[in-house]
C-alpha cells in the first residue's frame, strides 16, 4: 500500500468515527505538540480554536488545517497530491512537481506563484479563518539567467499564526522581501542544497526570518536532508518527530528558533 493511500485509509476510518473533543491540556506544551497519527489532522473536530494541523506530504507539498476546516496544499503538483482536496492550493513554476496542469476541479482556489502575463504574481486572499498571500521572488534559469518574479513564497495566516512556504527560492531575501513577510512563526523550508539554494545561503536566510519553528523539506532523501543538519546544527536545535502531522499554536511555538523534521522527504 502506498504512502497517500495509507493516509486515505487512515482519514476514512476516522470520519466513520464520532469522536468528542479532546480536553484542552492544563499547560502548554513547550514545543508544537506531536499528534499520535495522521487522523487526527483530518478530523476537523480535532483543532481547537488557537490549533493548526499540517502534515507533510512529500517533496514541497504540505497540507495545512485551520480550526474553521479550510484546507490548503503548498506545492500542489500533478505527482504529490493530498489525499483529501484542499479548498486552496499553491503552486510554483521552478519544475512540474511544484505545480500541476490538471488540479482537482474541486479545488475552489488555485493560486498561482508566477504570474503568466507577466510581472510579479499578487494574492491576497482569505477563506473562512484563513488569509492567504504571496511574496515574488525570482527564479534562476537553466542557463543561469535570472527570471523575474517567477516564485512565490506564500504565507498561511490563521489561529494568530503565520506560515510561510518558501517554495523553490533561489536567492536570499532583500530587507524589501522580509518586510513584506513581516513575522513568521512557522517556516517551510528547502533544503536540497542546489537546485534551490546552497545550504550557506539557505542559513542566511534562516536567520534573517528567524522562525521560532522551521521545518525541512524538498531534501529527496537522508543523505541531502542530514548534509543540511550538519551545518543547520551550527546555529539551531534540531528535533525529530515521529510523524509526518504536528499540531501547531502560538502558544506551543519554541521559545527560540528550532529545526522539526518530519518523516518524508
Amino acid at each position: 500500500m502506498t504512502r497517500l493511500m495509507q493516509i486515505a485509509c487512515a482519514v476514512a476510518a476516522w470520519a466513520s468515527l464520532s469522536l468528542p473533543l479532546p480536553a484542552a491540556p492544563a499547560e502548554p506544551e513547550s514545543c508544537p505538540g506531536l499528534i499520535s497519527s495522521r487522523d487526527t489532522l483530518f478530523s476537523r473536530a480535532a483543532l481547537r480554536q488557537d490549533e493548526v494541523g499540517l502534515a507533510f506530504v512529500g517533496h514541497a507539498t504540505f497540507l495545512i488545517e485551520t480550526p474553521q476546516g479550510a484546507r490548503i496544499a503548498t506545492d500542489y503538483s500533478d505527482g504529490t497530491r493530498p489525499p483529501v482536496t484542499p479548498d486552496v492550493a499553491t503552486m510554483n513554476k521552478a519544475h512540474s512537481t511544484h505545480f500541476s496542469y490538471h488540479p482537482d476541479p474541486g479545488i475552489k482556489h488555485v493560486l498561482k506563484g508566477w504570474n503568466p502575463a507577466g510581472g510579479p504574481a499578487y494574492h491576497d486572499l482569505t477563506v473562512q479563518d484563513v488569509r492567504i498571500r504571496n511574496v515574488s521572488t525570482n527564479l534562476r534559469s537553466y542557463g543561469r539567467a535570472t527570471e523575474y518574479d517567477g516564485n512565490s513564497i506564500f504565507v498561511v495566516e490563521t489561529a494568530q499564526l503565520c506560515i510561510a512556504h518558501l517554495g523553490h527560492l533561489h536567492h536570499t531575501l532583500s530587507p524589501e522581501h522580509l518586510k513584506k513577510l513581516g513575522r513568521i512563526d512557522v517556516l517551510l523550508v528547502p533544503v536540497d542544497g542546489g537546485y534551490t539554494l546552497e545550504t550557506f545561503d539557505m542559513m542566511e536566510v534562516l536567520r534573517a526570518i528567524n522562525a521560532p519553528l522551521m521545518i525541512p523539506m524538498h531534501f529527496f532523501g537522508p543523505s541531502t536532508l542530514n548534509r543540511f543538519l550538519g551545518s543547520a546544527r551550527e546555529h539551531f536545535p534540531v528535533e525529530f518527530s515521529n510523524t509526518a502531522a504536528v499540531t501547531l499554536s502560538r502558544a506551543t511555538l519554541p521559545k527560540s528558533p528550532k529545526i522539526l523534521v518530519l518523516p518524508g522527504h
